[in-house]
Order: C-alpha cells, then structure tokens, then sequence
C-alpha cells in the first residue's frame, strides 16, 4: 500500500524534483488521448497529477479509467507545470506530479450530486442530507469544519491560559427545572425509572463550584426536546463558564477578551475593546428580544399611551386588560399590498402568537409636507393621534407601519421576528452600515448580576448562570 507523505495542499515550486504520495479522491479528470489529468481532492486542497504513457504505460492504462470521487494514491515527482499553464486560483497551481506508480483504494458510483468548490449548490437539502457524507467532502463544509475546530481550540485555550479548568459532567442524570421538556432515557435496571439528557450542565457544574472549582470551563452536548427554531436545536452545543467571587466586569470583560482573540485568530480582524454594551430592558424595549442583530436600524417603537386614547376598540381593549401596543416601520415597504401584509406579515406574526397585525401605510399629505396615514384604522384616530405615530416611528412617506395589541410577551415575541424576516433587507441594511461591526448583548433579567446571557450578532447563545457560586 502506497503510504502518503504529503497532502493535495502542501507542494509548492520549491518542492521540485521531489519524490511524493498523495492520497485523496479523484475531484475531475481529464483524458486526452495521450495524457491523462487528474485533479486529487482531500481536505487541504486539490493537486494536479499527471499520467504520461512514455512514463509508465500500465498505470497511464490505469488512469483512463478512473472516475469521480474514486479514492487512489499516487507516488510521483513533483515538476512544474508547462509555462502558461499554470493555475493562480490553485495553492499548488505551479506544479504538477508526473506519476509513475498508481493505487486504486476504492472505485465509487457516479455520485448525486457534483462537489464543488462554490458555495452556493443547486441541490435540494433532502437530497444532500440522505448523501451527507457526500455533502460533506465540500471544501465549503470543510471549511464549516476547520473554522468550528480552530474556534473550539482558541477558546480552550483562552481559558486555560486564565485558569480555567475544563470538566465533563454526566449525560445521563437526573430531570432538573429548565426552560424545555426533558429527553428521557428509559432505565434498564430500574423498571419505570428514567433517566433525563440535560438540558445543560447546570446542576453538575453548581456542584464543581461549591467544592471550590474556582473556575470552570465545558463545551458541552445539551438536548432539549423543543421545536426547532433558526438558533435552536434539539441537540446543540454551548459554552459554558463559571467563575468565583467576581462581579458582572469580571465576566463580562472575560468574555469579550475570549471574543476578541476568536475575531482576529479566525478572521484577522481587530476589534476594539469593551464592546458596546445594552441593558436587557433596553434590547426588550428597542428589539423585543435580549439576542438583537444591532447591524440595521427599525427599531420597536411602544405607542400605548398614543392608542390608549384613540376610538379603536382592539387597540384599547387590550390596554385595558394590562397589554400594550407597539411596532415598527419598514422603510420603503408601503408598496406591499393589502393581499401580501395578510398573508404574509400576517400570517408570519401570527406563528409566534400575535392575533393580528395593524399596519398603516405612510403616504404625503395634501399639503406635500405633512406625512400622513393610509389604512382602513386610520379613521379611528384623530389627525394630532397620526401625527404622533409618524414622529415616533420617524416615519417618512413610501414607509410601512406595522403593529401588534397584546401582553408585552406577545408583542415582542411577534415583532422580533418580524423585524429579521426578510434577509435581504436585512443584508441591504448592513452593507449601508459598513463592515467590521461587532456586538454583544448582555442582559440581567433580574437585575441581580447573577444570571447573565451573552448572544452574537448571529443569536449563537452563551449563558453563564450563577456567577459567583
């Protein structure tokens, strides 16, 4: 058996005149009649055989056969690649490996779908679920790989270098009050006991921390048997830290180091220190969620006090029963149809709870000065009411209002989304902001300093519960 001494990303010109095996899958060849190219694939990169059948007619016979995704090893020499045939988008695009000894490991059927370097596939997730070991030789998923695997390492040793000690604690244990239902495991040797996967490592870890642990690190599985949501699965993987006899500063600032080192390592970007910090009342108030993407403006705008006082018995219904009104404007959307807010924006908010949603479009007064409100609503509010709606939403004509009357939870759970719905907007918005921006939200929920959460501006969530223990 061929043994590998370099990978399809290692050769460079230098390596000229050597004697190498590579070792990988066949991503594309090419038969010429006299030669025969093959590009070889693993993980690190692509090189370029080649088979010449004044070098070895038996193994150039060999390579006339070979197909896609077939994996082989080749031992060869490394040369450069004729002048004008080189390829910059190529690591290795000067040289090439004029092979004389050829292995055939596997022979592979035509696979379902092509492996490409781009990004963006045409094929159907189902499809490349059922061939996942197939979706993931992309360099693309690789790279998903590689950049998990590079984090991971940077954030243990983050930690370790400040004195972190890393701790695995049980899987199967014990049900523990937590946000979601339990995964249960039926016990073999107790009949009708059952064990529980945990949600996370909270009781174990509150465990390290009295026996005096100091500080604790885990990147631990959590399961909770909860619909999935865009940052949330049933089974995922979280951060976890806990620190002794320190206040908010410490973990805060402990945290956005650990931030800042992934940042430049991975990305090679430098960001500035402390990073902008928001109370949880205000990301509530402002996003209606304590993880907002604070890339784009449109924020919430709370409107109680203006609705309380106008003729539309929804909307003063419900602040009498102790809820609230409140929205956002949409720049630039008034030109949505009443057809396309029911059945989309509708029927959107109404998946996370809201029973219906107002909405106003912002058009120009009589006079050309004055924006004014067109909905079938606007009717029950007097002239001076509108007005105040246009200047707290900020609204301008060719604007979109849209509304939600409900318990605050309600409110904010319906907007939040909504806000996030159309990704276009959402990328339309951050490529006006610029690059290089970079948040952390960080909320108190109890006001107490002791049960603090920390999301991206992706809605990756890092809980730290219990500080100080």
């Amino acid at each position: 058996m061929l043994k590998r001494t370099n990978n399809c990303g290692q050769l460079r010109a230098g390596d000229k005149g050597r004697e190498v095996v590579l070792a990988g899958w066949v991503q594309s060849y090419r038969d010429h009649g006299g030669l025969v190219f093959i590009d070889l694939r693993d993980r690190e990169g692509i090189t370029q055989l080649v088979f010449n059948p004044e070098t070895n007619p038996e193994v150039h016979k060999m390579a006339r056969d070979i197909r896609t995704e077939w994996v082989i090893a080749a031992r060869g020499m490394v040369r450069h690649r004729t002048e004008g045939m080189e390829n910059p988008k190529m690591a290795t695009g000067d040289i090439e490996i004029n092979v004389h000894e050829l292995e055939i490991f596997n022979r592979a059927l035509t696979p379902p779908f092509e492996i490409t370097a781009d990004e963006k596939i045409s094929v159907n997730e189902e499809l490349r679920l059922k061939y996942r070991y197939i979706d993931l030789r992309r360099p693309r998923m690789q790279e998903i790989m590689r950049v998990r695997n590079r984090t991971t390492s940077i954030v243990r040793r983050y930690h370790q270098e400040h004195g972190f000690y890393e701790s695995e604690t049980p899987i199967l244990g014990k049900s523990t009050p937590e946000g979601a239902r339990d995964f249960l495991v039926p016990s073999r040797l107790s009949a009708g006991s059952f064990y529980a996967l945990p949600q996370s490592p909270q009781l174990f870890k509150q465990i390290l921390m009295i026996s005096g642990m100091d500080r604790y690190l885990q990147i631990p599985r959590c399961f909770r048997d909860e619909d999935a949501r865009a940052d949330r699965q049933v089974e995922f993987t979280q951060i976890d830290v806990e620190m002794s006899f320190i206040d908010m500063d410490d973990i805060i600032g402990m945290t956005e180091n650990c931030f800042a080192q992934v940042w430049k390592e991975i990305l090679d970007v430098e960001i500035s220190l402390p990073l902008p910090r928001m109370s949880y009342r205000q990301a509530m108030d402002d996003y209606g969620v304590d993880r907002p993407d604070t890339r784009f403006e449109m924020l919430l705008k709370d409107i109680t006090d203006i609705a309380g006082e106008c003729e539309f018995k929804v909307f003063t219904n419900t602040i009498k029963s102790g809820g609230i009104v409140k929205g956002l404007c949409a720049t630039g959307a008034a030109g949505y149809s009443r057809s396309d807010i029911e059945k989309g924006l509708t029927n959107f908010a109404a998946d996370y709870g809201a029973r219906g949603l107002a909405w106003f479009k912002v058009t120009a007064g009589e006079d050309g000065v004055k924006a004014e409100l067109a909905s079938s609503i606007a009717k029950f509010f007097s002239p001076e009411q509108r007005q105040e709606i246009v200047q707290r939403f900020d609204a301008a004509p060719g604007d979109l209002i849209l509304l939600v009357a409900d318990t605050a939870d309600v409110v904010n759970k319906s907007l939040a989304p909504l806000r996030c719905r159309d990704p276009h907007a959402v990328e339309d918005a951050v490529r006006c902001m610029g690059d290089g921006l970079v948040e952390a939200v960080f909320s108190d929920p109890d006001g107490s300093g002791t049960n603090v959460e920390f999301a991206d501006i992706h809605g990756v969530e890092r809980t730290v519960p219990g500080m100080g223990a």
